[in-house]
């Protein structure tokens, strides 16, 4: 069940990439994810109300239960390396292309499965092995793609900016297996959208806004809506697959990567980027090494 869920997972995923790049297009990147923190809060007030004041989603899945001070601080924490990630993986994805941006962010559960190894002793067999090769292989032939379209992957700050995005990403996936031993799902999706929140709007207020006359102006469009939708969907969906027994963060982390084949078809169909015939034995890998991921999971 816990696989099935995290390939829905990663099909959200992919619709809020798509989103995210249509949004950042030509656009300041701050002030779109603030709203999309505020926009992500904003649909779980409703939840917060119900549940503290009232009894109506007693015993169902939307239930927030009340939070002690030292959880309260542990799900800060992960706000604080979420929205790191985020921030440099929104900067790339404004000035790269998602043919580019989404192969590298799939690499991330490389980097998560180290940690799973080390932490959690986590343990992969002859299937998962191969899936995850498979990934390690694609980011060097993404590589030598990007060099086509005169990207340098050691001399462009975006490609670093991207490389620091997956790194902290992995690191917020390990710490949210070991978040969810203890913490109720609603409790780590809800809380940390909000404390998400009001870190932006310090950053928005106290460093954007003094300097905005000297970047990007900033334009208003839907898809910043939509940004946050397809993201809660698909969070809530990950918490809720880590939270079974016998849940691997590896593996979960690993097919939420699948989402780059849907970044990497809107960037052929709607972006029209270069050099996709290219890349596509890199998209051919990483879908290989999902389908060797869920063989290993049977």
């Amino acid at each position: 069940m816990w696989v099935a869920l995290a390939f829905i997972s990663a099909f959200l995923l992919g619709c809020y990439d798509v989103n995210k790049k249509m949004s950042l297009n030509g656009n300041a990147v701050i002030p779109v994810l603030f709203l999309n923190t505020l926009i992500s809060s904003l649909i779980f007030v409703p939840v917060i109300i119900l549940s503290y004041g009232t009894n109506v989603l007693d015993g169902t899945m939307l239930h927030l239960p009340y939070a002690s001070l030292e959880q309260h601080i542990a799900v800060f924490i992960k706000a604080v390396i979420v929205l790191s990630s985020w921030l440099f993986g929104y900067f790339a994805v404004k000035n790269l292309p998602l043919t580019i941006t989404g192969p590298i962010k799939a690499t991330q559960p490389v980097m998560t499965l180290q940690g799973a190894l080390l932490i959690f002793g986590e343990r992969l067999n002859l299937y998962q092995w191969v899936g995850v090769i498979l990934s390690v292989i694609s980011f060097f032939l993404l590589s030598s793609s990007g060099k086509k379209e005169g990207i340098r992957f050691s001399h462009n700050k975006w490609i670093w900016f991207m490389i620091l995005s997956a790194l902290s990403g992995a690191l917020s996936g390990l710490y949210d297996k070991h978040l969810m031993r203890s913490l109720d799902v609603m409790t780590v999706q809800v809380w940390f959208n909000v404390y998400q929140c009001f870190i932006m709007v310090c950053i928005l207020l106290f460093l954007w806004y003094p300097q905005r006359g000297k970047s990007t102006p900033f334009q208003w469009r839907w898809n910043i809506l939509f940004i946050s939708v397809f993201l809660v969907l698909a969070d809530w969906i990950y918490f809720y697959a880590l939270s079974f027994p016998g849940s691997m963060i590896s593996i979960v982390s690993m097919i939420r990567r699948s989402n780059v084949l849907v970044t990497f078809a809107a960037g052929a169909l709607f972006f029209h980027e270069k050099n996709v015939k290219n890349k596509a034995l890199d998209l051919l890998l990483v879908l290989t090494g999902m389908i060797f991921l869920y063989l290993g999971t049977k």
